[in-house]
């Protein structure tokens, strides 16, 4: 079994108001010397295929035609071996 970690953020020209909100509420609780903070998704799947070449194309193809808006985001992601449980 294979696992893919996806991290999707919105392009740095998007304007983040859920980043700008928690970068407040964490300005209030005291923590200070935030110069900005950005929200993101994370999304891991667990895939079925018989190599790490196969999973990177099926995700790839997966975040473009569903997981990622190319529109306002992008997005990185790594393929490994699951840890033997």
């Amino acid at each position: 079994m294979l696992t893919a970690r996806i991290y999707v953020t919105l392009k740095p020209s998007v304007l983040d108001p859920q980043g700008t909100t928690v970068q407040h509420a964490l300005e209030q609780l005291g923590f200070r010397g935030l110069a900005q903070v950005r929200m993101g998704k994370y999304i891991e799947l667990h895939l079925n295929t018989k190599t790490v070449a196969q999973a990177k194309r099926a995700v790839e193809r997966m975040c473009q035609r569903l997981l990622v808006n190319p529109v306002i985001e992008t997005y990185r992601f790594d393929v490994k071996r699951a840890a033997a449980r």
